[in-house]
């Protein structure tokens, strides 16, 4: 019965994505991810991230959580501390999967509204600038389990609940779902995927029209979209990684995978139906306590704007990390801009695993 209701959800949102407005970047805010550890790796996480932060990245990670709880908080900053990004997560043991809730926040503030600068008859009233914050949230109820008790397969589920406003001239309501799994061969590879968005991720907006246009000598500047619906197409991120241990203190995990968008974007490959970015990244670990990140993502075909040629642009990152019994502190640095600028962000989070604490 829910496998029939899930394929008539899946049919009238697709039907309903043929006649609304698609955006290629429509809640951008949840495809950057959470934890340090994920971040530093590039996004190579798909298989082997296995704790409270996996809801960002595959939740069928989840089920690696074996015991109690653990609780976890992430703050960034993007582009010099313009904008801000928050995350909190928690996630429960229950008696047949995991349970989880994360709450993200990606907040511009001070930002100048200049609609009411000039007025009806075209005169400058600078006195009339104000300033107002754009912020993206999203609640993120996720669920992992092992169908049919095969230990060699997880499968996970989130629900997300979106709100996004700017300022008092708009906000949007929105809904929707992703999946994933993580399949754990025998010989010691894992392999993992996640669809982002499965029926497509739905926001209803709202406009302000009176404070976002405004009329000057009878012409009307800021028009309210006519579209009020706005559709997010799936994402597909697959991956595969296996643990090689150097010795009883060390060990290597590296991952590789792809990044499949369903619209032409400037990836690599791109075509009308799909774009393809590879990713990669590995982690070295010390005695479980002491961890090297080093990540490499985002591959994309730019045009340089000083001499036209085509280039080849990438997302590197680095980060380490720290264990101490049930309290992780984790540290990533990535340039978040394309080229080579030198727009570099932090990011630090922080993990607590109570059964690792009353387990010791």
């Amino acid at each position: 019965m829910m496998k029939k209701y899930f394929l008539l959800a899946f049919s009238l949102l697709f039907g309903l994505s043929q006649s609304q407005i698609i955006r290629k970047y429509s809640n951008e805010f949840l495809n950057i991810g959470a934890g340090a550890r994920g971040l530093a790796m590039g996004g190579a996480v798909i298989s082997n991230q296995n704790d409270v932060y996996a809801p960002m990245w595959n939740p069928a990670g989840l089920m690696s959580i074996d015991r109690d709880w653990q609780g976890a908080a992430m703050h960034a900053e993007y582009f010099e501390s313009i904008a801000k990004y928050d995350y909190l997560a928690y996630a429960k043991v229950m008696e047949e999967g995991v349970f989880g809730v994360s709450v993200v926040r990606l907040g511009v503030d001070n930002i100048l509204n200049t609609t009411q600068m000039i007025d009806s008859e075209g005169n400058i009233d600078y006195d009339k600038i104000t300033k107002f914050s754009q912020s993206d949230y999203a609640a993120i109820l996720s669920y992992a389990f092992r169908p049919g008790g095969n230990p060699n397969l997880d499968v996970g589920v989130n629900a997300k609940i979106v709100y996004r406003n700017v300022g008092k001239f708009a906000n949007g309501y929105g809904f929707g779902f992703d999946v994933g799994a993580i399949y754990k061969a025998d010989n010691g590879w894992k392999f993992g995927g996640m669809v982002r968005d499965i029926t497509t991720t739905v926001n209803f907006w709202s406009i302000n029209q009176k404070e976002l246009s405004a009329v000057v000598n009878g012409e009307e500047f800021n028009p309210a979209p006519k579209d009020k619906m706005e559709l997010t197409m799936p994402k597909l991120n697959v991956g595969a990684s296996k643990l090689f241990e150097i010795n009883s203190s060390v060990y290597v995990l590296p991952e590789a995978g792809l990044n499949v968008d369903f619209a032409k974007t400037a990836s690599l490959i791109s075509t009308d139906f799909a774009s393809i970015s590879p990713y990669a990244g590995a982690e070295l670990g010390y005695q479980k306590m002491i961890f090297v990140r080093l990540g490499i993502n985002r591959f994309q075909s730019i045009t340089d704007i000083e001499d036209l040629k085509r280039k080849v642009s990438f997302q590197p990152s680095a980060g380490i990390g720290i264990r101490y019994r049930g309290l992780t502190l984790d540290y990533a640095i990535t340039n978040s801009g394309i080229g080579g600028s030198n727009f570099y962000s932090n990011f630090f989070s922080l993990k607590l695993d109570m059964g690792a604490f009353r387990n010791d």
